[in-house]
């Protein structure tokens, strides 16, 4: 689905513009006004379609003021100040890259863990190789223990880790976990985050057992086994508490969370979205203090977690409780109004999502809301003309949510509602027209399938559905809007690698997974921009460079669209202008 963001703003800043030539301008030719800054490239990349691709973009404050070549820059700008910036001469400028969707909580992780992965993790400071087997795993949790054990304060402390994949690394259990150490308290977190497994040792430290799972709702105690250490989904609720507040200590959390913002900024992200996170004060104060303060490189705005307002309060107080917590955020943090996130199905990293035609060992999905929560939850917003964000992996689950869009547009329509199918990991053809026709968008991890598309036709789904996951060439084709997330870490929170995931599709084995959804490189690049914008209401705002906008651009040293489609991911990134400022990338 195409964009022409503001075609008419650009245009009513010329009429302006000439007002002010006739009238004021003829007065004077002097003018003690801010200067215009006007930034020239090697190439730039506007997504403007009336005008692709331009020489000069002139910016006024945080606002971009014109675009063209540098001679109608100066015609048009005639009797102001122009300050001609070269610095980009050697670069590229593109639209301002969105992480459309990311948790700086869970992208920490990254940063506060040991990481044993189920694939390379390129991180600042190292490249954490991944654990290829069962055998790889378990020694090099075994060497993390060793290394841990070293420290005076290693009985106290908890040895956290994540990456765990039971189809790369075998099954584990607690008592895998008080073979490698009964002594050290060991806390597993599976690939997809919604999975922990813990020791013996780890269990009594936080004072889980039975006792305290027998409190928790039938839901909630389904989705547990003490006996295995293992919590899942929702039968995470029952160690959250004490592990999270443990993991996310201020001495650990604030320094992970500016290495999170220093990684994002790296990637050249402008704008970061964090849909359904931040319910604990204490995480939120933590947030804004490093990403709140006015040197933060980039804006980060949160959408409200649905499920976790409609099962604390009434009805009738939902959307008070809802808009409450926008008065959380701060500084260069902020809520995103009239938007929500909503659950359905299960990880698809975990193979819990929920799947039509089952699983080839019969085992079963899990719903992350029961479906008569979650159509409560969605008429309560509906009707309070809020737009949804839904977390979506399986296509029983997209049959959840297109069954209560469809519902409640009968019931009460609305235009231009742009509910997000989130994360699209497994659909059907039928579901692409039908959410078509309903007028719903898609937010999707194109990075699914670069590491799931393999073992997934071999394990659980097999390769007439794992090879067409995330079948967003097909999404594009019947005209719907697709922008792309990380979601990190289920992906790296790296635009320029969604871009080229989407683009090629090449596994980790070297296989390409579903060619015929592909994306092309510039839908890809439109679905890391102006897309991106589309699907959270900021569209007249930022995705794109034109007169009006906010002057948001990221700075490269290639154009996208025109190399090797597999050097995408590749390209360097200079740094960024965020609202007019300048903000180089520290190498």
């Amino acid at each position: 689905m195409q964009h022409s963001s503001s075609p008419s703003l650009f245009h009513i800043t010329l009429i302006v513009l000439l007002m002010c030539w006739s009238v004021s301008c003829a007065q004077s030719t002097a003018y003690d006004g801010p200067s215009v800054v006007v930034y020239t490239a090697r190439e730039i990349v506007t997504l403007d379609e009336s005008r692709p691709e331009v020489e000069a973009v002139a910016v006024e404050a945080d606002r971009i003021l014109a675009t063209g070549s540098l001679d109608q820059i100066r015609r048009m700008l005639k009797g102001r100040h122009l300050k001609i910036d070269r610095r980009f001469e050697n670069h590229v400028l593109v639209p301002g890259l969105i992480n459309q969707h990311e948790h700086a909580g869970l992208a920490a992780l990254a940063f506060m863990t040991e990481i044993i992965s189920i694939e390379d993790w390129v991180l600042p400071a190292e490249t954490v190789r991944r654990a290829v087997d069962a055998k790889d795993y378990r020694q090099r949790l075994e060497d993390a223990v060793d290394r841990h054990s070293q420290s005076p304060s290693a009985v106290d402390d908890v040895l956290y880790t994540w990456g765990f994949h039971q189809l790369f690394h075998g099954e584990l259990s607690r008592a895998d976990l008080d073979d490698i150490s009964n002594s050290i308290a060991i806390v597993v977190i599976q690939r997809s985050v919604h999975e922990l497994i813990l020791n013996t040792r780890a269990l009594e430290r936080f004072g889980i057992n039975q006792a305290l799972i027998d409190q928790a709702p039938e839901s909630v105690r389904a989705q547990t086994d003490l006996v295995r250490g293992h919590f899942w989904e929702q039968g995470q609720a029952v160690v959250f508490p004490s592990v999270f507040k443990d993991l996310f200590t201020p001495s650990r959390y604030l320094g992970a969370l500016q290495q999170v913002e220093d990684y994002w900024h790296a990637a050249g992200s402008t704008l970061i979205a964090e849909p359904g996170g931040l319910v604990s004060p204490a995480l939120i104060a933590m947030q804004n203090q490093v990403m709140g303060d006015a040197a933060t490189p980039f804006r980060m705005y949160y959408i409200a977690d649905g499920k976790t307002v409609v099962a604390r309060y009434p009805v009738d107080r939902v959307i008070e409780e809802t808009e409450n917590l926008f008065s959380a955020a701060k500084g260069m943090t902020g809520f995103l109004p009239k938007q929500v996130k909503l659950f359905a199905d299960g990880a698809i990293f975990s193979q819990l999502m929920k799947m039509k035609e089952g699983y080839l060992d019969g085992h079963e999905g899990e719903w992350l809301m029961q479906p008569e929560e979650f159509a409560k939850a969605f008429r309560i917003y509906w009707d309070a003309g809020y737009q949804i964000h839904i977390h979506q992996n399986g296509d029983a689950g997209l049959d959840l949510v297109l069954d209560n869009l469809e519902r409640n547009m009968n019931r009460n329509p609305r235009e231009d509602h742009r509910t997000v199918i989130v994360h699209f990991g497994f659909s059907r053809p039928d579901q692409v027209d039908r959410l078509a026709r309903l007028g719903a968008i898609v937010s999707a991890n194109p990075f699914y399938p670069i590491v799931l598309a393999d073992p997934y036709s071999r394990v659980g789904i097999g390769p007439e559905r794992a090879q067409e996951m995330v079948r967003i060439g097909d999404v594009v084709r019947a005209g719907v809007s697709v922008s792309l997330h990380a979601d990190m870490p289920m992906a790296p929170g790296q635009p320029l690698l969604l871009m080229s995931s989407a683009v090629n599709r090449i596994t980790v084995a070297g296989n390409v997974a579903g060619p015929k959804q592909r994306l092309s490189p510039i839908q890809a690049l439109r679905a890391i921009t102006i897309e991106a914008a589309y699907s959270l209401r900021l569209e007249n705002e930022v995705g794109s460079i034109e007169a009006g906008k906010l002057a948001n651009m990221t700075v490269l040293a290639e154009n996208p669209l025109r190399v090797d489609p597999k050097a995408i991911a590749s390209i360097e990134v200079w740094g960024t202008v965020h609202e007019g400022r300048v903000q180089p990338v520290s190498h």
